[in-house]
């Protein structure tokens, strides 16, 4: 599991000193979810953690859900930095590989990321809706996905009938799905010949290779 580093000599929580009060709370929840499970997050134990008055986080963080939301916000923030840098390694003139790439980057980063990954996806815990930066970055990818399957289609890569919606949902359901196996520990009952996120890469691959028609079989454009 990765950790956020936020300790100091000997163990000791690393002590806020005049610098970025909100990143050292977001750390500090971060550590104390790692340790103690979401459950036991509040306000005033992470400002026990950063080592700032109780009173101190109220400025900027006025509930638990707020405090999680911010760590929400870090997730995306990440989520969306590993995706730009998945699809920077592929041909952004074939839709496709594109299309894999964020898939790709979001396996890689919820695999290396689990604790980030489970403040994100659990909608009990954070405020999406009142997030700007949450609904703006998810719209963004989904917006995204979409474009890539309207060219794939003009390409003649898809079937010029495949509903584009529903094939985002399927293949977020099939990325979110492989993420949450891995993260909960459930590939060694289900394949355990290959480790997590190898076997969810080529378990991504072979979903793509059966949405998409064969060069051989495409009609030009």
């Amino acid at each position: 599991m990765t950790k956020t580093p936020v300790s100091g000599e000997a163990g000791h929580p690393k002590r806020y000193h005049h610098g970025n009060l909100v990143e050292a709370l977001i750390n500090a929840t971060v550590q104390i979810i790692e340790e103690r499970g979401a459950e036991h997050v509040s306000v005033r134990e992470a400002a026990k953690r950063a080592g700032v008055s109780p009173g101190a986080p109220f400025r900027h963080f006025r509930s638990k859900t707020a405090l999680l939301t911010a760590v929400a916000e870090q997730a995306m923030n990440r989520l969306t930095e590993a995706v730009a840098k998945a699809q920077s390694k592929v041909d952004s003139a074939d839709p496709i590989e594109a299309f894999e790439a964020i898939g790709q980057g979001y396996l890689e980063w919820a695999i290396s990321n689990p604790t980030h990954f489970q403040i994100i996806s659990s909608r009990t815990l954070i405020d999406f809706d009142a997030s700007d930066s949450l609904r703006d970055q998810n719209e963004a990818i989904r917006r995204k996905m979409i474009d890539l399957l309207i060219r794939a289609q003009q390409q003649g890569q898809l079937a010029a009938d495949t509903d584009s919606d529903h094939l985002v949902l399927a293949a977020r359901a099939l990325v979110y799905g492989l993420a949450r196996m891995a993260i909960d520990g459930h590939f060694p009952e289900w394949h355990p010949s290959e480790p997590p996120s190898l076997a969810a890469q080529k378990a991504l691959r072979l979903f793509m290779s059966q949405m998409t028609i064969p060069s051989k079989m495409r009609t030009p454009k």
